[in-house]
């Protein structure tokens, strides 16, 4: 499903116009994209849990030559569904 795809069953599942689908979308990307980049995680009951989640420094190898090399610090996003959410997809075989 893409965006439009999306868009067209919000607004046929609300019964609104694709403009306020559009719109609703448009609002919950940003509400929930700025409070996970301030650090602060979003958690949807029976759906998902985002969150900005600090990785530190740590020794890793190189692949090819098999030499030991430092990775860096960074930062991560992470995507947590939760349990109603995977229990509905799982059992929908």
């Amino acid at each position: 499903m893409n965006r439009t795809e999306l868009i067209n069953a919000l607004a046929e599942k609300t019964e609104t116009d694709k403009k306020t689908a559009t719109a609703f979308l448009a609002a919950f990307t940003e509400v929930v994209t700025e409070s996970v980049s301030k650090g602060d995680p979003v958690a949807i009951s029976g759906f998902a849990k985002f969150a900005k989640v600090f990785r530190p420094e740590r020794q890793g190898r190189n692949p090819a030559t098999g030499e030991t090399i430092t990775i860096k610090a960074s930062n991560k996003v992470r995507i947590t569904p939760l349990k109603a959410f995977k229990d509905a997809v799982l059992a929908s075989k």
